[in-house]
């Protein structure tokens, strides 16, 4: 297991990184937010990483939510839930006896953002929200074809109780860098032609350990981390 040190390290090689993309495409670096991917991690390991300087922290699974949210609670990170959720555990992500989760990514239906909506409503609170996109058109990837997406956060836009705050896609699974920078270039011109009517959705999640450069030259303003930091994640049982 790495220790907080050592994590610190990685973090900051990572932060170089992004702040060398973003000088490059004449970005300010303080424009970009690091959010470690948490996906797979012993709650000590999560807890480690936040002692080490991580604000931000994305969850997949709603399982790993609650354990690694109960872990670091008095830490008191930024939360985001960065993998598909089904309906049926909307519940779970928003219960009223666990940490808050600051903002669900991976938005991709009307259905799923009504659901968020009448939950917040319930509980009395808002929650920040992102769409997700497949720009790669991937089958094994969740998200709105970028042509739907416009119109789907119009929708999500004029819930209740939601606030609708950007886009977020997971690039295409290629060594083909100027096709996976085609795809982050693509949710850019998704954003850009939706913001002219919703100023708040400027925010772009895309970029991982792997293409974090390519992201940040396309408008990145969080990328999401994961194997730069933890190394990579063991094989499922």
């Amino acid at each position: 297991m790495p220790t907080v040190a050592e994590i610190a390290e990685r973090i900051a090689a990572v932060r170089a990184r992004v702040a060398a993309a973003a000088e490059a495409a004449g970005r300010s670096p303080s424009d970009v937010r690091l959010l470690l991917a948490t996906k797979t991690l012993p709650d000590d390991v999560v807890r480690a990483a936040v002692l080490a300087g991580a604000a931000l922290i994305g969850e997949n699974r709603v399982q790993e939510l609650v354990a690694h949210t109960a872990a670091v609670a008095d830490l008191r990170p930024e939360v985001h839930l960065i993998g598909h959720l089904q309906s049926n555990k909307v519940t779970t992500v928003l219960h009223p006896d666990r940490p808050l989760v600051a903002c669900v990514e991976s938005v991709d239906t009307l259905p799923l953002a009504e659901r968020l909506s009448r939950r917040c409503a319930d509980l009395g609170r808002d929650l920040e929200v992102m769409v997700q996109v497949n720009v790669s058109g991937e089958a094994t990837k969740s998200g709105i074809a970028p042509d739907g997406a416009a119109e789907l956060a119009a929708r999500v836009a004029a819930l209740p109780r939601l606030r609708l705050t950007g886009f977020m896609t997971i690039g295409l699974n290629s060594p083909d860098a100027a096709a996976v920078r085609a795809g982050y270039a693509r949710l850019r011109q998704v954003r850009d032609a939706v913001v002219r009517d919703l100023p708040g959705a400027r925010e772009l999640s895309m970029g991982m350990s792997g293409d974090l450069e390519l992201a940040v030259a396309e408008g990145a303003t969080t990328v999401r981390v994961g194997t730069a930091v933890f190394g990579a994640r063991p094989a499922p049982a």
